[in-house]
């Protein structure tokens, strides 16, 4: 497995990665919890490009279920050409980067500071960079970082720091232990998913792929579907489950994969999303809390958690199986996943 040896083991080593995060923010949880007293804030603005784009929708996501604060999600570009959209001063910039050199993530910053002087908290799996210098704290997952392309474990345990983020508004210690679980709940999803996400991803009669997520979770569906781009080149879109009713289930076939990213709070209509995607033909995977919910019908494929945690604390473990599911598929059509096509790591544009 030459090609994509360092995806493969870079989406391998979560666990671990997970681990070495919790730890690292239990460290810093104190020196956090200072700089949170001295910002004075009642909006959170959370941006990011791409991949961080879609964390900055899970951040946004993660505060408003947690807390009574007033949340925004943009791409970093939008602040930077429309700096309007910073209230003012009473908002807080949540910059998210693995690198913290993409250009339209900096110039927003820089926009935000210049504008509103509200502080800068800077998501990120480098600790030295130019966002993380210019912000006013930094979160930093750094044992993340990855050589590839395509982001997997940076993603995640870049989410796992939103949702301590989202926690400790929140006041609540009791969630922030809770998610000291996830790197041993990770481990056993995926020992008791075995093969499957090499079964569907070398099935190359699957022609496109749909992921629906609500709430937190539609960002996820949006990571989700921007890794299948990136690795495979699929055909693959993303949508809030009820949503995709009204017009785009007009492109389900039986060559189609319709997969949900499932929540607890629209479970029951969400299911039903899904078994209407069946009965029209597709192929369908349910990846949920527990399968027991199934009663008069079941998806194609399962993936059951079973991580004993609150809805949106087990989001991160969404991820490593459809990451895996894409690099499999990559493989089996001849790509590279560590070299995806027309793509770099970073984002920097020149003479800006």
């Amino acid at each position: 497995m030459a090609e994509g040896l360092s995806t493969w083991q870079e989406i391998l080593s979560q666990p671990q990665t997970w681990q070495s995060t919790l730890d690292s923010f239990s460290d810093r949880k104190n020196s956090f919890d200072k700089f949170l007293d001295r910002a004075v804030f009642d909006h959170v603005l959370a941006i990011g490009c791409g991949s961080t784009h879609y964390l900055s929708q899970i951040a946004k996501g993660l505060i408003t279920q947690y807390t009574d604060i007033l949340a925004h999600a943009y791409p970093a570009s939008e602040l930077w050409f429309y700096p309007n959209k910073c209230a003012s001063s009473r908002t807080m910039l949540v910059a998210i980067s693995r690198s913290g050199t993409t250009t339209e993530t900096i110039k927003a910053m820089e926009s935000f500071q210049e504008t509103s002087g509200g502080m800068v908290l800077a998501i990120t799996c480098c600790p030295e960079s130019p966002l993380a210098q210019g912000a006013d704290f930094v979160l930093a997952s750094p044992d993340a970082h990855e050589e590839s392309i395509a982001q997997t474990r940076s993603f995640t345990s870049m989410l796992i720091l939103a949702q301590c983020l989202a926690s400790t508004l929140a006041h609540d210690e009791a969630r922030l232990k809770r998610l000291h679980r996830l790197p041993r709940v990770l481990e056993e999803v995926l020992e008791r998913i075995g093969q499957l996400p090499q079964q569907l991803g070398e099935d190359l009669t699957i022609e496109s792929i749909f992921f629906l997520g609500s709430g937190p979770l539609y960002g996820l569906a949006n990571e989700a579907m921007l890794k299948a781009k990136e690795m495979s080149l699929s055909y693959s879109e993303a949508y809030h489950p009820m949503e995709f009713r009204h017009g785009p289930m007009s492109m389900v076939s039986e060559k189609a994969l319709v997969i949900g990213l499932f929540s607890d709070t629209g479970l029951a209509h969400e299911l039903r999303v899904l078994e209407h995607m069946q009965r029209l033909g597709a192929r369908t995977l349910a990846i949920l809390e527990d399968a027991k919910v199934f009663t008069d019908w079941k998806p194609d494929y399962v993936v059951q958690l079973k991580s004993g945690l609150g809805e949106w604390e087990r989001s991160p473990l969404f991820l490593p199986v459809l990451q895996r599911m894409a690099f499999h598929r990559a493989r089996a059509k001849g790509l590279d996943p560590d070299h995806p096509m027309n793509l770099t790591a970073v984002v920097e544009l020149k003479n800006n």
